[in-house]
């Protein structure tokens, strides 16, 4: 009778106490980490349309370790290594999340459909009615991810891992997505990540740079509505097609995304009832859902465990901290232009996480003055944020890839 071996039925804990004590004491972590991003994302301190499904998906990977064969362990929901065709045929049997994987994020086509609903809910007669403010913002904005490539490259990274590291600057999570894929197979996972994580922390981090680097005086201005130009839909529409053809032209390699984001606008301003319900629901909030889990999902403490995984993570909270520095800059810039009419608040909106870059910097001047409203500029300049980023993406994909 074989002897009964109580770790030999429940592997999970049978496979954290026979692996390395640095990937035992990962999967502990991540497996905290997950728990906590769930509670977070309930309590709606950090995006819970994200963080819930991520981090259930980092708690149940990282407990649910087993037993491949004799020497090796692994899990049975996602590898993201595979590419060869047999081989993948033959994990589509075990992995259950690998058709999601391989054929909407490994491919990054969840990035455009994630891209196609925020065009589909983004109001683009913003950016029409004060292209010049909205676009210098995001320009400033793009500092940190300007400034975070060099970096990189004097710490190690190769051009491809320095750029697609450089891109959480953007605080454009698709497009960091889309941009690692390309250039930094090897680390998108973890790139992916942490971007990720970092935006969802961005959001509760930048209400309190901004009070540091903007008096309550100056966050209080109040906006002239009134002196926004009506921009018509025919407006929207042509710049539409064109700034997608445009940009297109300019960057190929970037174009799924132009496209996606731009026909999404499109379908918006035509008004397309069926299309823009399946696009701002089920597509949207379906792609939404499965990148969060499968991001949690990937962050299986073996997957992680690279050793530049601190490098990123320095260079990550860097990037998004010197990009919505420069964004305020870009506000005060502004503000001095406008002679103290424009609320340099609006210069975090840079920062292009649609909407929630614009929510902050709405949020941080109501605490100030309850009766100033800069939410049309801010939607402006963030939108502006997610063109400037897409053209960055695309000018260090056609330079190093």
């Amino acid at each position: 009778m074989p002897e009964f071996n109580m770790l030999s039925i429940f592997q999970g804990i049978s496979t954290l106490v026979a692996s390395e004590p640095s990937i035992a004491v990962a999967r502990i972590v991540l497996i905290a980490l997950g728990i906590a991003l769930v509670y977070l994302g309930a309590k709606n301190t950090l995006d819970p349309l994200l963080m819930i499904p991520m981090g259930f998906g980092m708690a149940s990977v990282n407990a649910a370790v087993l037993f491949l064969s004799a020497n090796e362990t692994g899990t049975i929901f996602i590898n993201p290594m595979i590419s060869e065709t047999t081989q993948l045929m033959n994990v589509l049997q075990i992995d259950f999340l690998q058709p999601i994987y391989t054929f909407t994020f490994s491919n990054g086509l969840i990035a455009c459909f994630i891209f196609m609903g925020i065009g589909v809910i983004t109001e683009i007669g913003y950016v029409l009615a004060r292209p010049f403010s909205s676009m210098f913002i995001a320009i400033c904005a793009e500092l940190g991810t300007v400034v975070t490539f060099p970096i990189a490259l004097l710490l190690g990274l190769s051009y491809g891992e320095a750029a697609s590291v450089a891109m959480i600057g953007g605080a454009d999570g698709p497009m960091v997505l889309y941009t690692s894929l390309i250039l930094a197979k090897d680390l998108f996972v973890p790139i992916t990540i942490v971007a990720y994580l970092y935006l969802s922390l961005a959001y509760g981090g930048y209400p309190y740079l901004v009070k540091l680097l903007v008096p309550k005086r100056l966050r209080g201005i109040k906006m002239d509505l009134s002196k926004i130009p009506t921009v018509t839909q025919g407006e929207k529409i042509t710049f539409s097609i064109i700034a997608c053809v445009v940009l297109s032209l300019l960057f190929p390699v970037a174009a799924p995304l132009f496209m996606s984001f731009f026909l999404g606008v499109a379908i918006r301003e035509v008004g397309i009832k069926q299309y823009i319900e399946f696009i701002e629901g089920p597509l949207l909030y379906g792609s939404t859902f499965f990148l969060g889990l499968l991001l949690g999902v990937l962050c299986e403490a073996n997957t992680i465990m690279n050793p530049k995984i601190t490098i990123l993570l320095i260079l990550g909270i860097f990037a998004l901290i010197l990009s919505a520095i420069g964004g305020i800059i870009g506000g005060y810039i502004m503000y001095f232009i406008s002679k103290g009419e424009f609320n340099p608040v609006i210069g975090i909106a840079g920062v292009s996480c649609v909407p929630t870059t614009a929510k902050v910097a709405q949020k941080a001047v109501t605490d100030a003055n309850p009766y100033a409203i800069v939410i049309p500029y801010a939607i402006g300049a963030s939108i502006s944020g997610v063109i400037t980023s897409a053209i960055i993406a695309g000018i260090f994909v056609t330079f190093y890839r």
